[in-house]
């Protein structure tokens, strides 16, 4: 079978997941069920990965400058001369972000089998997370940008249901309703960008936008970059769009998983870099689009190091690796920034992976003040953790290392040091805030091992947040009008007299797996002559204006030796203030949190983003509509509609007391009636 012929059957890459999902969910699980739904969605998945492992192979089979392909299914929309076809473009970047999208995808689809086990709607889960796969696949492999819209509403919606998927908890529908909100702001920004380049270029396709994009003015080319970066700030959760993602970890966790780790949250930067004509002819947007990277980087470092939530420190990370990616974006560095998507697809979906295996093993717990020396009793998630923890702290020679170096070098050699500093030091935080979560849950002292010191903890956390201590022990129940009890908080029911306990082999085989990816990953693109595996892969795509494309200088290589040492030895730094911190900790006083004084609360309140928002849009906008609806709808709109009911019922009434029943009476209205005739012919006729 020739290139073109094996090509053409790509479709099938997002056709399989969405089969999957309408199979699962018209049958249902009657015909189905658990855990059939499940080995038969991780099939579907995984068969898009081996199809899309051999549409890597096929292409890398072409001339270099012959790797992109574009499968046209069929008409989508024709006006006229003007048409848009549904079409799925297969060039290098597709490839690789489909590779871990599916890749990765199915190893969380397999691990949602064991961590679902028992939940009243484990099929339809599934359908909903081949449903979310498909649209990401269209997503990345849309020929334009109106087929990556399609994937890009698609994935917006699944999340949705995803994030609610448990909607009895007010918590999670709330924070489904937030993604779906926040990211419909960023939609905004995409839709206007779409309307511009059509506009200015005529055409939506990607090969042809990038060729036409010189041809821009320099400011058209400025409002488009934004505007896509406007869209790209809600999907990838940068400030000040990033409010829904730390909320979407009410969710299930292979859902935390999926979304941020291997795709969701990368489309944003997979549709900067796919649009990077734009970004060069205005130069001015790559500059806000790195600014906005680092700040974001640095400033969910910052609240991750106060949170207890064991996924919601992995939330806050995620957000701040995001800004590293689109700090590299902003300067220039696409291959770095793909280079870094990909290893922290393997890290972070361990690190979720783990946290969830965690969580399953503490009964549902998730607050890290209760945990401690976990390494004992689940020392397989306890080891594949810490490889995820080496990697996502940036220590040689595990993935991390390589790909935050390339991106901390790229700002540098990009000519902007303040943001390499910026990087530097969210990268000693990281090292930090990931230690702290490594060393409260797997190696300091356990606190669960007796109901004394679960009700130590319990108090001490009543004590730190100043709530009530029926909100603590799950097993009581008080009115709401009754003081708080004084001394000693009770144990927690869920945890009392119970231990933790490793996860069954379907959750921790992609664990193992996930491990070594993480541990192994930096080969993709090692800074070494020969060794630029990745960039000379994505060169075809991005050619001729991404730095850190072709084989390193051997100046800036070393240079970019002393620049990763330093980021070495910060992040080694980091993590041993981290570990002799954190190493006697007894879930009662933080030490952090005790060191940061007034910062403390600002941290953990992430800045009072939340905050402001609630009191600037959601007050205003629930007044405003409590307005409308008590007082434009129920006074004015329902009064009048029933003030005119009313006036006619008044009229009827009223005119019905003419109905007396007397012939007299008629008589006299008759003969008035006949007067006044013969008085208006009178008066007309003079």
């Amino acid at each position: 079978m020739d290139t073109n012929s094996t090509l053409d059957l790509m479709w099938l890459i997002p056709a399989l997941p969405l089969a999957g999902a309408v199979l699962i969910l018209l049958l249902g699980k009657r015909v189905l069920g658990e855990p059939k739904a499940g080995y038969f969605a991780a099939t579907m998945l995984g068969g898009s990965f081996l199809l899309t492992v051999i549409s890597f192979f096929t292409v890398l089979g072409e001339d270099h400058h012959h790797r992109s392909y574009v499968v046209d299914l069929f008409t989508w929309m024709p006006v006229g001369s003007f048409q848009i076809d549904f079409g799925l473009l297969i060039d290098p970047l597709s490839i690789t972000m489909l590779l871990f999208v599916t890749g990765v995808g199915t190893l969380i689809h397999i691990y949602a089998i064991g961590y679902m086990h028992g939940d009243p709607r484990f099929t339809r889960f599934f359908g909903y997370l081949n449903l979310f796969a498909a649209s990401m696949i269209i997503l990345v492999m849309g020929s334009n940008y109106l087929v990556t819209f399609l994937g890009w509403e698609g994935v917006g919606v699944c999340s949705y249901l995803l994030i609610s998927f448990w909607f009895e908890r007010p918590s999670a529908a709330t924070a489904g309703k937030k993604a779906f909100v926040t990211n419909r702001v960023g939609d905004f920004g995409l839709m206007l960008a779409m309307f511009l380049i059509l506009a200015n270029l005529g055409t939506l396709n990607y090969l042809s936008t990038n060729e036409l994009a010189p041809t821009l003015a320099s400011g058209t080319a400025t409002a488009i970059a934004l505007l896509l970066f406007v869209g790209a700030m809600g999907k990838s959760a940068q400030m000040p769009l990033h409010v829904w993602l730390p909320d979407a970890m009410e969710g299930p966790t292979p859902v935390s998983a999926l979304i941020h780790a291997a795709t969701m949250v990368t489309a944003g930067v997979f549709l900067l870099v796919r649009s990077h004509g734009f970004l060069e002819v205005s130069g001015d947007a790559g500059t806000i689009v790195a600014w906005v990277g680092g700040l974001t980087a640095f400033f969910a470092a910052t609240v991750a190091l106060t949170q207890y939530d064991i996924k919601r420190v992995l939330a806050y990370s995620t957000i701040s690796q995001l800004g590293y990616l689109f700090l590299a974006v902003g300067v220039g560095a696409y291959v770095a920034a793909i280079f870094h998507m990909v290893t922290h697809a393997f890290f972070k979906a361990l690190l979720f992976l783990g946290s969830g295996s965690v969580i399953h093993g503490m009964h549902d717990e998730q607050d890290m003040r209760y945990m401690g020396a976990l390494r004992k009793a689940m020392p397989i998630t306890a080891a594949t953790f810490i490889v995820g923890w080496l990697a996502i702290a940036g220590v040689f020679p595990l993935s991390g290392f390589w790909s935050k170096d390339e991106i901390l070098a790229s700002a540098w050699f990009g000519d902007q040091p303040i943001l390499w500093g910026v990087g530097l030091i969210t990268a000693i935080l990281t090292a930090f805030y990931m230690t702290r979560q490594v060393v409260m849950v797997f190696f300091s002292p356990a606190r669960w091992d007796s109901e004394e010191d679960l009700s130590r903890v319990a108090t001490a956390i009543a004590e730190q947040e100043d709530v009530r201590p029926a909100q603590l022990a799950d097993d009581v129940e008080e009115p709401e009008a009754s003081e708080p009890e004084a001394g000693v908080v009770p144990a927690p029911a869920h945890l009392a007299g119970k231990h933790p306990h490793e996860s069954p082999r379907l959750m921790t085989i992609p664990l193992i797996v996930l491990a070594a990816l993480s541990f192994l990953g930096g080969i993709l693109n090692l800074p070494f002559p020969g060794f630029h595996q990745l960039g000379h892969w994505l060169e075809p795509v991005i050619e001729p204006v991404v730095a850190g494309v072709h084989e390193p200088h051997p100046d800036n290589f070393n240079i970019g030796l002393v620049f990763a040492l330093i980021a070495l030895a910060g992040a080694l730094g980091g993590i041993a203030i981290g570990w002799s911190t954190y190493k006697r900790y007894r879930g009662t006083d933080d030490p952090t949190i005790d060191r940061l004084g007034p910062l403390a609360s600002f941290f953990s309140n992430a800045w009072y983003f939340d905050a402001f928002y609630q009191r600037v849009i959601a007050e205003p906008g629930r007044k405003l509509a409590l307005f409308l609806s008590r007082d434009v709808d129920g006074k004015f709109i329902d009064g009048l509609v029933n003030g005119v009911g009313k006036a006619f019922g008044f009229a009827s009434v009223e005119s019905g007391k003419a109905e007396t029943g007397y012939v007299r009476q008629y008589a006299l209205v008759l003969l008035a009636g006949t007067v006044a005739l013969i008085t208006y012919a009178i008066v007309r006729a003079a």
